[in-house]
């Protein structure tokens, strides 16, 4: 086993990590202020993924595909909220989760009835394409760095939106107690609508970049889903830092686990019986993570009681 393989899928796990950041940090923050379950976050993503696809291959822009995914992606996501979340704030979750099911079902059929059942592809931009070369001989692609760095500055832009202005101010203070703010003056349907609308547009992004790399299909957005729900558990509901952490955490966990548990029952087992016995357990690695995680902080990394 070379340090360059190694390095090569540390950096894998990272970029893995950061696309999950991009689903989470928006599903944490609707949850987090408004307190919905939106099964309907990986429709979103799949939304973003076929905006980026059909404007880039009717304008051959990658960078009007991105300005796409977050546009359109936004807008389903404000008009989800004012026609659907509104009337379910009131109600236990179990009516929310019945909700945005029937939205996936929606929008999988509606996208299936607009672009067919057939995957489209997004072409990586002639700047990004290629690997680039790192220290110790590494060769790694150039897009799948970018993605790291586009994803650490959305981060640090969440950071400085949430701590730093007074949108931010609001939200947080929409976590503690909605009804106060409200009675101060802050207009609840708007900052919701908002926050909404926010975290759709990084679902979008998340799927436009990801785009480039996989086929944009009906469907994509569930699989992602279910690892943005481990991420924003790990990482404590609320909290972006802990989405950063925990999905940082995840996509290494994944990612290396795939890669290093086959090889180390290699040693013990045959070649077919230790990729089997690898394969099941690196699958599993990140429910025991959050499982450990919750163990001792119930809350979740960054999580408040």
């Amino acid at each position: 086993m070379s340090l360059i393989l190694i390095i090569e899928q540390t950096l894998n796990g990272i970029q893995f990590g950061v696309m999950l950041f991009l689903m989470a940090a928006g599903l944490t923050l609707i949850f987090g202020v408004m307190g919905v379950i939106n099964l309907a976050h990986g429709s979103l993503y799949m939304i973003g993924a076929f905006a980026a696809a059909a404007v880039a291959g009717a304008t051959g822009s990658f960078l009007l595909a991105l300005a796409a995914s977050l546009v359109v992606a936004a807008i389903a996501g404000a008009l989800i909220e004012l026609t659907v979340m509104r009337r379910l704030y009131d109600r236990d979750h179990l009516d929310q989760v019945l909700a945005t099911f029937a939205l996936i079902l929606i929008f999988s059929e509606g996208t299936r009835w607009a672009f067919g059942s057939f995957p489209l592809f997004l072409d990586i931009p002639d700047a990004l394409s290629g690997p680039i070369t790192l220290p110790f001989g590494v060769q790694y692609p150039l897009y799948r760095l970018a993605i790291i760095g586009i994803g650490l500055v959305v981060a640090l832009g969440l950071f400085a939106l949430i701590s730093r202005t007074r949108i931010g101010m609001q939200i947080r203070a929409g976590e503690s107690d909605r009804e106060m703010i409200g009675a101060l003056g802050v207009n609840i349907s708007v900052l919701y609508t908002l926050v909404f609308a926010l975290g759709a547009a990084l679902a979008g992004f998340a799927g436009a970049l990801i785009g480039a790399i996989q086929s944009v299909q009906v469907g994509m957005g569930e699989p992602v889903l279910i690892l943005a729900f481990v991420v924003v558990v790990i990482g404590g509901i609320g909290s972006i830092k802990g989405a950063l952490v925990g999905a940082l955490l995840v996509g290494l966990t994944d990612t290396l686990g795939r890669f290093l548990l086959p090889s180390f029952f290699g040693l013990f087992m045959e070649p077919s019986s230790a990729m089997s016995v690898g394969s099941s357990l690196s699958s599993m690695s990140i429910y025991i993570l959050m499982a450990a995680v919750l163990l001792f902080k119930p809350t979740g990394l960054y999580g408040s009681a």
